[in-house]
């Protein structure tokens, strides 16, 4: 089954809705282009809504820390949002959860964005 990757805006936030299969193959290499490709558009800050993700493994894995890193580099920020049962374990696991913000409210989540910017002055 692939993974369904959308996206939407919130304020200056760009939230990456996934369903499905977080796998090796085409599903984790297309979330990575997504980024990619968000980041091209200018994207720095990115949230990604773990929420109905069926599977992670570790090429799903790579993919969200190539966000990560990438959006690091360019001076933006990537957190994780939704994640449960499976998927959460499994970055538990592997310690994501300490190197990434993980949220599970949307809306704390994009105003966590703002708050975690530097003051201007």
């Amino acid at each position: 089954m692939p993974l369904k990757i959308s996206s939407r805006r919130l304020s200056d936030v760009d939230v990456v809705d996934l369903d499905g299969r977080l796998v090796i193959g085409p599903n984790s290499d297309a979330l990575t282009e997504k980024f990619r490709e968000l980041s091209r558009q200018g994207a720095r800050k990115i949230l990604v809504n773990l929420a109905k993700v069926t599977q992670l493994d570790s090429s799903g894995i790579c993919s969200l820390l190539h966000g990560y890193t990438s959006m690091k580099k360019a001076g933006g920020s990537f957190k994780l949002l939704h994640a449960g049962g499976h998927t959460r374990e499994v970055l538990e696991v592997m310690r994501l959860t300490e190197t990434i913000p993980t949220l599970d409210d949307e809306a704390q989540a994009v105003a966590s964005f703002v708050s975690a910017e530097p003051a201007v002055g």
